[in-house]
């Protein structure tokens, strides 16, 4: 699944899972653009890259903003020549706070989170798929949740908006298909990770391990393969999916 000369951008990149997938398309070759709003970190994860050896750009991103992305789109493609992949994992999660019934939202906490989750995913693959359609075809990963299937209580707002990158991913992957750029999703579970630990108690987190077939805790290296493998030319004939990834839970 070598991905080597390939240009790939991934949003929220400066830490958490997304360091994580930009570690992993540099080791496959890629040039890997991180898109944050971290300066600190997404600059230092890319010297990093750079000194392993691999062609690593930050770039500081709002994806709420329409400039923002298409500024992230143009230096993407004027630094490595083009784009051929998005991964769209910028979201917000442990910025969240602790779970509360839907009642208790305001219209400002809704509104921040489907700023990001959704209108960020639209923003940036608006941005990249004029260079895709120039490269002839291109790859789009959305990152989603199990939460669009399971309807986790407390996270209405965050529930809702995974729900809808699945529903644009389709959207996305009809109206894309004759430019031979596939878009597809990934829903992770519950990652054993700094943030589901702040969001979530201890006895949540081990009913969630108990609810797979794999009885372990996952960790952010289990989504690399489903990521790299919508990527790569291995799954050229995929689009309009949503694949889950979460040791066994939910088998839809």
């Amino acid at each position: 699944m070598t991905l080597a000369g390939r240009t790939a951008i991934i949003t929220g990149g400066a830490r958490g899972i997304g360091a994580v997938y930009a570690r992993a398309f540099a080791a496959e070759g890629a040039n890997v653009v991180i898109a944050d709003l971290l300066d600190e970190p997404g600059a230092a994860l890319a010297h990093d890259l750079q000194g392993a050896g691999a062609s690593a750009l930050f770039v500081h991103t709002d994806v709420t903003s329409d400039a923002s992305t298409e500024q992230l789109a143009a230096r993407a493609a004027a630094t490595f020549g083009g784009i051929d992949i998005l991964v769209n994992n910028a979201a917000l999660y442990m910025a969240l706070g602790q779970k509360k019934p839907f009642e208790t939202l305001t219209t400002e906490e809704w509104d921040r989170v489907l700023a990001v989750n959704v209108r960020g995913v639209w923003h940036c693959t608006k941005a990249v798929v004029p260079y895709m359609k120039q490269r002839g075809g291109g790859k789009i990963i959305n990152i989603a949740s199990v939460v669009a299937f399971s309807g986790t209580p407390g996270f209405a707002h965050y529930v809702a908006s995974k729900a809808a990158v699945i529903g644009l991913t389709r959207a996305l992957a009809r109206e894309l298909g004759d430019h031979r750029i596939t878009v597809n999703a990934v829903a992770p579970g519950l990652v054993a990770n700094e943030a589901s630990r702040q969001l979530n108690a201890e006895p949540y987190l081990a009913q969630a391990v108990g609810a797979r077939a794999l009885k372990r805790p996952m960790e952010p290296d289990d989504l690399v393969g489903t990521v790299l493998y919508l990527a790569s030319p291995a799954s050229d004939f995929v689009t309009g999916q949503t694949i889950v990834v979460d040791g066994g839970a939910i088998m839809d």
